[in-house]
């Protein structure tokens, strides 16, 4: 049997640009891919806190450091620069690697600096499922 657990996210940032006529995809600053364990292309959750959308993209880098949150392509009509939303990719796992794995999560303050990050326990998570 598998199952799908968060692998990490990035919680509570703050879109920092929207550009309805790029290609597609979220910008993301790279030391905050890094740190939520994120990878190029792969696909990500984002929901947005101040409006209740929720969708799918893939992950683009922005330069380290920058801070950049940036919807792309049509992902732009769903969030404006200011909003806040958590960033979100899930993995597949057999039970014994689920229990075992611990996601990452990162808080970030109002300009997109990680103020915490956490590794979480799958197993505590699935004993209180």
């Amino acid at each position: 049997m598998q199952v799908t657990l968060m692998k990490g996210k990035i919680h509570r940032a703050h879109v920092t640009e929207a550009d309805l006529h790029y290609e597609g995809s979220i910008s993301i600053d790279r030391n905050l891919i890094e740190d939520a364990g994120f990878l190029i292309n792969e696909r990500v959750d984002i929901y947005n806190i101040d409006t209740g959308a929720r969708f799918s993209t893939y992950v683009i880098e922005a330069p380290a450091g920058s801070g950049t949150i940036g919807l792309n392509g049509a992902a732009a009509r769903l969030a404006m620069t200011g909003d806040k939303v958590i960033i979100v990719a899930y993995a597949s796992f057999d039970a014994d690697e689920a229990r075992k794995f611990h996601p990452r999560v990162v808080l970030v303050d109002d300009k997109n600096r990680p103020i915490a990050k956490a590794a979480v326990s799958s197993a505590k998570a699935l004993a209180d499922a």
